[in-house]
């Protein structure tokens, strides 16, 4: 299981095209050549002002290294103020544990589940009638943010997993996800 950040931003209006193509031509490398995997990049297809996106680690420590590097590194030196200018908020974060996610290519929706179970227990045995392998299940990290220069929500208890499922009992986020292809 990697560490995984589910990214949510709220964009300018009529700014998330000019976020995507900047993301896709300059960050997807980027990132990568500095250890983190970017998975998959959405746009929300229920606002027209969302980019949703993943990416994830091996562990807390390369998070930390990566994060700085490619924070502290030429390609976002040089194109901070241009992506900068497409959000309004980028602070959405939830850090997670699990396989991370990208799409099958060709698929052309997914839906996300935020959910926030009261029970760990009664969670486990939703999980095992209606979550199967497909599902990339994830669950909150509760280890400190150790790169503070990017918030991530905290005191949440969430599992978030991608595709179709019986709704569970406990309050949910839904995203029907429309994927980005690279």
């Amino acid at each position: 299981m990697s560490i995984v950040e589910l990214r949510q931003y709220t964009l300018r209006p009529g700014a998330r095209e000019a976020l995507i193509e900047l993301f896709e031509r300059e960050f997807v490398t980027g990132q990568r050549a500095v250890g983190i995997r970017v998975g998959g990049r959405f746009r929300d297809l229920d606002d027209p002002d969302r980019f949703v996106w993943l990416r994830s680690f091996p562990d807390m420590r390369g998070r930390r290294r990566s994060l700085e590097a490619f924070y502290s590194g030429p390609v976002w030196r040089e194109h901070r103020e241009a992506a900068n200018a497409t959000m309004i908020d980028s602070d959405d974060v939830l850090l997670l544990r699990g396989p991370g996610f990208t799409p099958a290519p060709g698929t052309p929706e997914v839906r996300a589940t935020i959910c926030r179970p009261s029970d760990a227990a009664a969670f486990a045995a939703y999980a095992g009638r209606h979550l199967g392998p497909e599902h990339a299940l994830h669950r909150t990290e509760h280890a400190e943010n150790d790169y503070p220069l990017l918030p991530v929500r905290a005191g949440l208890d969430v599992r978030v997993w991608f595709g179709p499922a019986e709704p569970p009992p406990w309050p949910t986020q839904e995203l029907r996800l429309g994927p980005v292809t690279g």
